[in-house]
């Protein structure tokens, strides 16, 4: 049976209930088909990609549970990419359990993904894409609390890591928990892997966590959480130097709306727009269940003032803008989407990830699809079935629009035995939100792996 998280489809009830705070859904919740926390992001020319705390394996009640690190990436900031589970450190380490609040980095054509275990201590992984695989380079934490400087501190959580790289080329790592003394900086060697001199520290007014750098017109800006006797809103401070004379600046975002417990966040420049990437707990609170540990990713577009200070995030449900459209023509990949009801995802067998257990009214939305002038003329499809096999309906603007093509899928043999199947088109012209809405039978319907039109 599929868990109440893969379904996320505001009823009117749910919608007075959460009004005025919420006006329609859209940029939150982001990738609402996962329990998702702790975002940190990694740009690149074409894509953004946000690395995240795993909360689909915590209990619903109890404590968290969060063993590997999950990659999702967008190159439009509306449709979002799931590449699943990049790193899982109880596979790829001799010494870790928990990857909490990731970070990654590039350097020289290397990944670097940085990563809590748990407060104890903090880890590294590298790769050479930024989908990983990750390995293990030190076979042992990178700091730990008996690394020099790190002490003494009261009560410290070693754990929250931000990497930023200056202008120069030196790489910083900002980390640590629970004290306004309790921030911590340690300058990375170009390896990335290794500690270049003792830890220092730095004050923070009411720090709590997620600690987070980066810099803008010569000005670095600290950000992170404060504790919950100042409202766990996100904070900021500047400097004109990545480790010291930092000044207090106010608040880069209030306690997001739906969340009412720990905040963590993150901000970066993508194709020209600044972002405030965070968690909340709307899609827990949809499913009827305990929010506490399992939460959600939710994205904002953010500005300046004149004089560098941030404008405080203003949360809204749709405040972000597409940019750039979705090729039709060139392949999509199935667990590529704006919205969603009832989906979930898992590894692929040939590659990547895949749309899985997709059942009778299933569905995906994909916003902003330029089908061109004179329109697609045909679709086609990889796809699984181990059971009755069913129907892909294509709809435009959302799963009660028009059809403009119906694709049947038999049994293939397996859920992840794939074929392709293909089937006619007319009336998909110009740009238009493209649902994909799954139909037939009471049982598993189909996998789907990727798709295009012609």
């Amino acid at each position: 049976m599929k868990s109440p998280r893969h379904s996320f489809a505001l009823t009117a009830g749910v919608l007075l209930a959460l009004a005025p705070a919420l006006s329609s859904r859209a940029d939150y919740p982001i990738v609402s088909h996962r329990y998702l926390a702790d975002p940190s992001s990694l740009v690149t020319k074409d894509r953004v990609y946000i690395y995240c705390s795993n909360d689909d394996e915590s209990p619903v009640q109890g404590s968290y549970n969060i063993p590997n690190v999950i990659c999702v990436s967008s190159s439009d900031m509306k449709n979002w990419t799931d590449h699943g589970s990049v790193f899982r450190a109880s596979d790829s380490t001799t010494w870790a359990k928990r990857t909490w609040a990731p970070a990654a980095i590039e350097r020289d054509g290397k990944f670097f993904l940085y990563f809590g275990n748990g407060g104890a201590n903090i880890g590294v992984a590298v790769g050479e894409t930024p989908i990983g695989p990750f390995k293990d380079p030190l076979g042992k934490p990178l700091i730990t609390h008996g690394t020099p400087g790190v002490q003494p501190a009261r009560n410290m959580w070693l754990f929250d890591p931000g990497a930023f790289i200056d202008d120069d080329g030196q790489a910083y790592l900002y980390f640590g928990g629970n004290g306004d003394d309790n921030v911590r900086v340690a300058k990375l060697k170009p390896d990335m892997i290794t500690i270049d001199g003792e830890i220092i520290k730095m004050n923070a007014t009411n720090f709590f966590e997620a600690a987070w750098v980066f810099k803008r017109n010569g000005v670095y800006y600290f950000t992170y959480s404060t504790t919950p006797r100042a409202q766990m809103r996100i904070d900021y401070m500047t400097s004109n130097h990545p480790i010291n004379g930092y000044t207090y600046r106010g608040v880069v975002a209030d306690q997001p709306p739906i969340n009412n417990n720990n905040n963590h966040a993150a901000q970066f420049e993508f194709k020209g727009r600044w972002y405030h990437v965070y968690h909340n707990r709307i899609v827990a609170r949809q499913a009827g269940i305990p929010t506490g540990f399992r939460r959600n990713l939710a994205i904002e577009e953010f500005g300046f003032n004149e004089d560098g200070s941030i404008k405080k995030v203003v949360y809204t449900t749709n405040g972000v803008q597409q940019i750039g459209r979705v090729n039709p023509y060139a392949r999509v990949e199935g667990e590529t989407f704006h919205a969603q009801s009832g989906v979930e995802t898992e590894p692929c067998s040939e590659g990547g990830m895949c749309l899985a257990d997709l059942h009778h009214g299933d569905w995906v939305r994909v916003v902003g699809v330029d089908f061109g002038a004179n329109g697609a003329k045909k679709f086609t499809a990889r796809v699984a079935s181990g059971e009755q096999g069913g129907t892909i309906e294509l709809r435009l603007d959302g799963p009660e629009g028009q059809v403009v093509g119906t694709c049947k899928v038999e049994n293939t043999g397996g859920g992840q035995s794939w074929k392709t199947v293909s089937c006619e088109v007319k009336g998909a012209v110009g740009v238009r939100d493209l649902c994909l809405k799954f139909t037939g039978g009471d049982k598993a319907l189909l996998n789907l792996d990727h798709w295009k039109f012609e």
